[in-house]
């Protein structure tokens, strides 16, 4: 055996096979009927670490999960529990006594395939759950599912809320060590992945919790006044990293959208475009276009999101903006906030419906149909109200006092859009534009009535993106880091 990880795993396989049972019960008889599943699983680890395929490591654990109801102090549990005992049982026999050759690469690679074990594992015996939970429940009838949807419900929320105290404790001591580790070359590369773990996963507790607040119809919005150019402008930026791996072109026509403010909740708005934006990144191949652009109806804005991504069956058009929604195989699941085709909790545009449905305003899919090959793309519209600002529709009192002592000056006007030419290698054009200071800002820093001077035209915010040879009306570029002027999607 030529593997050094295998070979030792190996030469270890009793002592680790005894400890992990041992660990699991106590009972000899239950001990018995546990060390068939573990070794089962230890022989096939071992073949999997040889070849270094994943599905080869999502095969077994499929396999592993039909044939092991693994008796636990009598009663059968998912193996969930099995694996992280086997995986504790490997780290204290693996500091008893390491390999002789390369002991701390070959423990970050045991360590990345026990993780993606355990990561899929407990997604597929959560399905088997779920499956088997819903089976019980028609036999039961239309009551009891009910009573188990409210029961499900209740549980994300009590346990989304109950998971943010102890991640936030993990998240001070990490940070802690990313302040005294992170520049050691060897630690900083472990303490990077634990803190983009941490964001990961308050990324997705905030996200169960917002669900929750939507379906029982408390989410709550802090009402104020917003720029809808504004709030595409910042989430580009947020994404620009995305889009330049992805080597994405994304278009925003900043003249189709008003100028004008909306009355709106920022943070929730911020969100909305985040996740919708997120999604056609995802679903679009490297090297595609993006192009975002406004419509103004009577009262509302059309904001149009057009992807050239795989499109969407017709069937899944409203499927998608269910909680958890997930098309295609499940066991062809695989996690990615924007990597193409990547998998997530199914959740994003969900909660984009419901936010923009608490504004009044709503969202849908337009898409010919699912295609990996001809790429016939999909186009989602957020269609959110245009109201009065100064109608003061759903703001705060101190919020409204602001706007009426502000209406009149040069602080509340719109943007100021100027249209300059910049010299490159290939002809662009950017659009620099100087937001009006925000109301809050006005609100923290002087009183009711009183007006400072217009911004300075040095504060500029420059945004956006397109990677084109012919100039663009309203398409933006992004300075790179070390100043040079940079398409945001594309490569130069």
């Amino acid at each position: 055996m030529d593997d050094c990880l295998a070979t030792w795993l190996e030469a270890h396989k009793e002592r680790l096979v005894s400890l992990s049972v041992a660990q699991l019960s106590s009972q000899e008889l239950l001990r018995k009927e546990l060390e068939g599943p573990v070794r089962w699983f230890f022989d096939h680890l071992v073949r999997v670490l040889v070849s270094g395929e994943k599905d080869n490591l999502e095969s077994l654990l499929r396999n592993w999960v039909r044939m092991s109801a693994v008796p636990i102090n009598g009663q059968a549990v998912g193996l969930l529990p099995v694996l992280g005992e086997f995986k504790r049982a490997i780290w204290q026999e693996y500091q008893a006594e390491p390999p002789s050759e390369n002991p701390l690469s070959l423990a970050f690679r045991l360590d990345g395939v026990l993780t993606a074990a355990a990561e899929f594992l407990s997604k597929i015996e959560a399905a088997a759950l779920l499956e088997a939970a819903s089976h019980r429940l028609s036999a039961r009838g239309l009551d009891n599912l009910h009573r188990t949807k409210n029961v499900k419900d209740n549980f994300i929320t009590i346990a989304a809320h109950e998971l943010k105290t102890p991640l936030t404790v993990i998240e001070g001591y990490a940070d802690m060590l990313r302040a005294e580790m992170d520049e050691q070359p060897r630690t900083a590369p472990m303490v990077k992945g634990l803190w983009g773990g941490i964001e990961r996963l308050r990324e997705l507790i905030e996200d169960l919790i917002d669900v929750s607040l939507i379906e029982s119809g408390l989410l709550k919005l802090e009402l104020q006044p917003v720029w809808l150019r504004r709030i595409v402008e910042i989430v580009m930026s947020g994404m620009r990293e995305q889009i330049g791996l992805r080597h994405l072109t994304v278009e925003f026509h900043l003249e189709t959208v008003p100028a004008k403010a909306t009355i709106g909740d920022p943070e929730r708005l911020l969100d909305v475009f985040d996740k919708v934006l997120a999604n056609a990144i995802k679903y679009t191949p490297d090297n595609g276009k993006i192009v975002i652009s406004g419509r103004e109806l009577p009262g509302f804005i059309d904001i149009r999101v057009q992807d050239s991504g795989i499109g969407i069956a017709l069937d899944d058009q409203d499927r998608i903006f269910e909680k958890f929604a997930m098309l295609g195989n499940p066991d062809l699941h695989s996690s990615g906030k924007t990597k193409f085709k990547g998998g997530g909790p199914g959740l994003g545009l969900a909660i984009a419906k419901g936010i923009l449905e608490a504004h009044g305003g709503t969202i849908w899919v337009e898409s010919p149909g699912y295609d990996e090959t001809k790429h016939p793309g999909s186009c989602f519209h957020l269609m959110l109200p245009m109201r009065d600002v100064l109608s003061g529709e759903g703001m705060s009192p101190l919020i409204v006092s602001a706007v009426t002592a502000l209406a009149g000056g040069p602080q509340f006007l719109p943007p100021v859009v100027k249209v300059v030419e910049v010299v490159a290698a290939k002809p662009v054009e950017k659009i620099v534009v100087t937001p009006a200071a925000s109301v809050e800002q006005k609100i923290a820093d002087e009183l009711p009535g009183e007006v400072q001077t217009p911004p300075s035209e040095t504060a500029q915010s420059v945004l956006t993106t397109t990677h084109d040879d012919t100039k663009k009306e309203g398409a933006e570029v992004l300075p790179d880091t070390e100043g040079q002027e940079k398409t945001m999607g594309g490569q130069d």
